[in-house]
């Protein structure tokens, strides 16, 4: 189960469509349309297993998604209006940089006729497209985006591993079995601003030591650059197995000022979205829950079409506390661009300062089938019958029990009543000196007449 996962993952992809792109250049507050959602089946297999001295094992995990065009709301050549990523995300990393640089990166974009908002296919936007810019930026500025050729969302996340992982087997101590020993070799990474930030703690994110206690779970995600703590919301049932349901604090995106100890990942804007450019090529990329679920206000009244809720769009992890394994999960998170007027570059209009939402998406999964069925059969089932059966045993026992101390009294009172113990009677008299050892028989009798 830990090497090859039998558990069905689906990876659903929804895009903000742009409804009034023109209007935004001209200063307006954007307005959205959530578009989907599109539906990928999910595929994991570890790779490259290696078995160490320490009570480790390392590995890499890939992944592969197929589109599931029965379980989506579209197909993948739908055409949606977006921000131009790549243009808008450049403009602001060369805010800083000469004027003449900033006329040079203007003056190519109007060349090869790029725009502040793109009119792609869902396929385009996820998996990559023809762009010339990015030979273009990379000219003008080596090294400033790893890309060529073609760019895409999603680009590197499909048919790719997730780092070298080297986790704890347990076998020494089983409480920390799962546990994550290290990434890519790294004890902590450095992207963020304090050691607790970079810390590399909890598991991979697929199973927790077993005996869990009803508090939280930390798990390091790749795909967010950090650590996550769950916590502990209430206990439930799947499918008849008991599970505890861990949901994410309102202060895992919390900007410094609300929650200090997220002061490490900042720089920070308003509470709720967490600034990941660090770990990004440097781009003004920031990630958050869905439609801003947790966020300030201020970020869904900024963009109009946003409605955040805690049923569509709040992460859980569904835990059996037993075994340590996940029984039903939904992890998501949004993915957002900043973006803003930046003088010198002519494309960028008069956009106003916004933390613009890109798409949301889910990484869910329950064990079901034949999987469940063996689940709850070993784990459910035979541990209740054999609960079951110490109470018939004992019901059984206590009849047996009464029975036996009512012969016992019985008995008791029989003897009272009827002595027969030798010990109780008078001993027969003594023969003396003078009482002959055998008498005549016939004046035995004479004398008894």
């Amino acid at each position: 189960m830990w090497r090859d996962i039998p558990v069905p993952f689906y990876l659903t992809v929804n895009l903000f469509e742009v409804q009034n792109p023109q209007q935004v250049l001209q200063g307006a507050k954007p307005k959205v349309n959530q578009r989907g959602p599109y539906v990928y089946r999910e595929f994991k297999y570890k790779t490259n297993i290696t078995f160490h001295d320490n009570d480790t094992v390392s590995y890499l995990e890939y992944r592969q998604l197929f589109f599931r065009p029965d379980l989506s709301n579209g197909t993948e050549d739908e055409y949606i209006v977006m921000p131009n990523i790549l243009m808008l995300g450049a403009a602001v990393m060369m805010e800083n940089l000469p004027s003449f640089v900033k006329f040079l990166l203007s003056g190519a974009l109007a060349g090869l006729k790029q725009e502040a908002f793109i009119n792609r296919t869902v396929g385009e936007i996820l998996w990559g497209y023809e762009d010339p810019l990015l030979d273009t930026i990379n000219a003008i500025v080596p090294g400033l985006i790893p890309y060529k050729g073609k760019f895409g969302i999603f680009i590197e996340f499909n048919n790719s591993n997730s780092g070298l992982f080297t986790v704890n087997t347990g076998m020494k101590n089983i409480s920390q079995v799962h546990m994550v020993d290290s990434w890519n070799g790294l004890k902590k990474v450095n992207y963020w601003r304090s050691n607790e930030c970079n810390m590399i703690n909890g598991t991979a994110g697929e199973m927790w030591p077993p005996y869990m206690s009803p508090t939280s779970l930390e798990f390091y995600s790749p795909d967010a650059c950090r650590s996550m703590k769950l916590v502990y919301e209430q206990s439930g049932k799947f499918k008849g197995v008991p599970t505890y349901r861990f949901v994410a604090p309102k202060t895992l995106f919390a900007n410094g000022t609300v929650y200090p100890p997220n002061e490490g990942f900042c720089p920070c804007r308003q509470s709720g979205i967490q600034n990941v450019s660090s770990c990004r090529l440097n781009a003004p990329m920031f990630i958050s829950h869905p439609h801003f679920y947790n966020g300030d206000p201020s970020l869904v009244d900024a963009v109009e079409g946003l409605n955040p809720s805690k049923e569509e769009h709040a992460l859980f992890l569904d835990v059996h506390p037993m075994t340590g394994i996940p029984m039903n999960c939904s992890i998501k998170l949004q993915l957002n661009q900043y973006m803003k007027q930046v003088s010198g570059i002519l494309q960028t209009g008069k956009i106003q300062p916004v933390v613009m939402p890109l798409l949301w998406f889910a990484e869910s999964g329950y064990i079901d089938g034949s999987v469940l069925s063996q689940f709850y059969t070993n784990l459910v089932l035979i541990p209740s019958i054999l609960d079951y059966l110490q109470y018939i045993f004992l019901g059984l026992s206590v009849p047996l029990i009464i029975s036996a101390a009512l012969v016992m009294m019985s008995q008791k009172s029989s003897k009272e009543k009827h002595p027969h113990d030798p010990t109780t009677q008078s001993p027969p008299p003594q023969p003396s000196e003078t009482t002959p050892l055998l008498q005549d028989t016939e004046s035995q009798d004479t004398a008894e007449a």
